[in-house]
């Protein structure tokens, strides 16, 4: 019997969560790139795995294979759309700059993910990740979540702006009269979608038809 033809994804698009608060809006980008048949190469901290829980109520595995079919049956993505890799596994597409994804996006992202970055530290997976993003020239974005920013954050945020990376911290709008928390996610996370290029229909455009 002829196997069929995978599919062709768009493109493929580094997603990593860490533990900082919101959680919520990296699930909702992830559901994003997976309806818009991109592929996914998933990262996920050891705190995000907790604030995942606390959060959201998801028991994420920590293999990185059993916490791949978590969230492909999760996600709904496809065979060989979504991949989880280790937070050690060097070995990953991600941790080189001869097979870098098209873009990275850290959702959300730790003031203390953005200071390794920053410094040029690769400690995990998510720092080298998003260090190979930027040296090979592809676009990363850092939704960065902590109030109030010390001057030690701004001055991290600022070194990155200059050298391309999307700083978007986690700063919803309420032009839209959200009527739910999930409306206030849907912002965010069309935000970030927006900037990957990736086509949503999560929120409405300004100035554009109801």
């Amino acid at each position: 019997m002829t196997q069929p033809t995978p599919p062709r994804w768009k493109k493929t698009i580094a997603i990593a969560l860490t533990g900082a608060s919101g959680t919520g809006y990296g699930l909702r980008v992830l559901q994003g790139l997976i309806d818009a048949e991109v592929r996914v190469y998933l990262l996920i901290s050891q705190a995000a795995q907790v604030v995942l829980r606390m959060e959201s109520g998801l028991e994420v595995p920590s293999r990185p294979k059993e916490a791949e079919r978590f969230f492909c049956d999760y996600l709904g993505a496809q065979e060989g759309q979504l991949s989880v890799f280790g937070r050690q596994q060097w070995t990953a597409p991600v941790a080189s700059g001869t097979n870098p994804p098209d873009a990275m996006a850290i959702v959300p992202c730790t003031t203390g993910t953005l200071a390794n970055i920053a410094a040029g530290l690769s400690e995990d997976l998510i720092d080298r990740a998003a260090d190979v993003t930027m040296k090979e020239g592809r676009k990363l974005i850092l939704v960065v979540r902590e109030t109030p920013f010390t001057t030690i954050h701004l001055e991290n945020m600022l070194r990155l702006a200059r050298a391309g990376v999307v700083i978007m911290p986690a700063n919803p709008g309420f032009y839209f009269n959200p009527q739910s928390v999930d409306e206030v996610i849907d912002f965010m996370a069309a935000r970030v979608l927006d900037h990957l290029g990736v086509p949503h229909r999560l929120s409405a455009r300004w100035g554009a038809e109801p």
